[in-house]
């Protein structure tokens, strides 16, 4: 196999990337002056600033792992599917390191199409990212490449391609990074990953349902608007943001139609989601067929929650047990009990949980779309419930991350922010033209920012759907010494402000973290001025 060197690949792409980005700052930022630099004066991916940001976070012991993505068929529980995976299972298989240790991930591509790696939530070298046409380009079928980084923080994540619609096959697995001072006393430690499933189920790819999407409500042709257009005025309604292939590409699209209306969520401010899918699943395994976890009654176990879905919230709650909040997307909080929690996609939760004697429901609503995924716990004897039970501790409204205060070891500092920048997130089902600021995702950075600085970005969530935002190589703080967090819900209609301090430079994506409203344009860079 080709295996490129990191500059090479990001010569080129960035190269590939400097007519636009020139075009893109000729015209401003609404982020800062109108007169805004040419590209020679943006951090480059593997800049030097870069370099010198990844030396502060030191480099320890070198954790090597070999990943191959590859076609295969998985076994749901009951229902055999062919799909892409890192491997033959799903999750793929975790990877977990010490924080100050090297990762160093050699990612085979034996797909059919090019792919990348993301780390979900890691503030790492921005030339390991992971996303093509910003800090790389696209692993091409057949050929490998080499990803390797300090990992400085404890907690939990995960990872996944950042190419077109992958993210909603098989393609993602858990990162647990161990705290070497870890304050946390436990017995037993699981990881449960939440998912909705649609691949290989009567016909159904991603790509196919983006493609239905794109198409709008109804099905009715809105080429004649903005929504499929790029700038230049080409009809980009049916091109995938990221990879730029056609969503559609392979065979035919078949199968029913899975459009979903009328899923509706108070919690989530009333549209629930956009995708019916045939699946929920825990850990790769439908209600019928559900994992199982044991331990004595009376342990005390850690559960670390990561929502990998691509268009669904879920509300999880353990049947006879109360949960203590102890962790949010891998930082630590004031520790907070509840019956149940609220997950968007890309969100990651840690609970302490001291097990009863019995057979116990983990139940993982899918929030607003009737129907759930199921794990069980077992410390004793007893019948296992019913595949569709709903534990009373559901009825609880759940803990959502806006009830959290950062633990002090982590909260950020008192700070007027030195720039604010809105996001403005828009668009609709109807014509499914989801954007940012009313403009479609393109590469370049619109956004910039200079290093040292506090950055507020507000969104503002124009739309009448629901967005989990993330934005990468960076944790912002939600307000009031909120949650340190890099994915958090935006409500319809609502505005959040969250902070962070521009201290990782390069070009980092920030979008929603629904893939579908991704693909479809709900994409923007923030760009590090030098």
């Amino acid at each position: 196999m080709r295996n490129p060197t990191r500059r090479a690949v990001l010569g080129a792409g960035i190269a590939a990337a400097g007519g636009s980005l020139l075009a893109a700052c000729s015209k401003g930022s609404d982020s800062g002056p109108s007169a805004a630099p040419a590209p020679t004066d943006l951090v480059s991916p593997d800049g030097k600033e870069v370099a010198a940001a990844e030396g502060k976070r030191g480099g320890g012991p070198v954790r090597k792992v070999a990943l191959t993505a590859t076609p295969t068929r998985l076994d749901l529980g009951g229902r055999t599917v062919t799909t892409w995976a890192y491997g033959d299972r799903l999750p793929g298989k975790e990877i977990r390191v010490t924080a100050g240790d090297t990762l160093a991930v050699t990612l085979a591509n034996h797909l059919p199409e090019p792919t990348s790696l993301h780390w979900h939530g890691l503030a790492l070298r921005n030339d390991m990212d992971g996303v093509p046409g910003i800090t790389q380009r696209p692993v091409k079928a057949g050929a490998s490449f080499d990803y390797r980084f300090a990992v400085a923080h404890p907690g939990t994540y995960w990872f996944h391609p950042h190419s077109g619609t992958q993210q909603d096959r098989g393609l993602y697995a858990p990162l647990i990074v161990e705290d070497p001072k870890e304050p946390l006393a436990y017995d037993k430690e699981w990881v449960v990953v939440l998912d909705d499933w649609v691949d290989g189920v009567d016909g159904s790819t991603p790509d196919a349902v983006l493609a239905e999407l794109s198409r709008g409500m109804g099905g009715m042709d809105h080429g004649g608007g903005t929504g499929g257009m790029d700038h230049g005025g080409h009809d980009m309604s049916h091109m995938s943001m990221t990879s730029r292939t056609p969503a559609s590409a392979g065979p035919s699209p078949t199968g029913p139609s899975r459009m979903m209306m009328g899923a509706t969520s108070p919690l989530l401010g009333g549209d629930a989601g956009d995708v019916a899918y045939p699946h929920y699943l825990v850990n790769g395994r439908t209600p019928e067929d559900p994992e199982t976890f044991t331990a004595n009654p009376g342990d005390r176990v850690r559960i670390r929650f990561v929502n990998a879905g691509g268009d669904t919230a879920f509300r999880v709650a353990l049947g006879g047990h109360r949960m203590t909040v102890t962790h949010t997307d891998g930082f630590p909080v004031e520790h907070t009990q509840t019956d149940a929690l609220l997950l968007g996609m890309g969100e990651r939760y840690d609970v302490l949980v001291e097990v009863k004697d019995g057979v116990f429901p983990l139940t993982a609503l899918a929030e607003g779309k009737k129907r759930s995924a199921l794990a069980l716990l077992r410390t004793g004897g007893g019948a296992a419930p019913d595949a569709d039970v709903r534990p009373r501790e559901m009825a609880a409204a759940p803990l959502t991350a806006d009830r959290l205060r950062a633990d002090r070891s982590v909260a950020l500092g008192e700070r007027r922010p030195d720039r604010t920048i809105t996001l403005r997130l828009t668009g609709s089902m109807a014509k499914y033209d989801w954007a940012i600021n009313g403009r479609k995702y393109t590469p370049e950075p619109r956004h910039l920012v200079g290093g040292g600085e506090r950055v507020r970005l507000v969104f503002v969530n124009d739309t009448e759907m629901w967005h989990p935002m993330h934005l990468h190589g960076h944790t912002f703080a939600l307000p009031g010494r909120g949650p340190r967090k890099d994915t958090a819900i935006v409500l319809p209609g609502r505005r959040l402000a969250v902070d962070f301090d521009a201290d990782n430079p390069g070009r980092w994506m920030v979008h929603c973290h629904n893939v579908y409203h991704a693909e479809s344009g709900m994409m923007t860079v923030l760009g590090y001025r030098k």
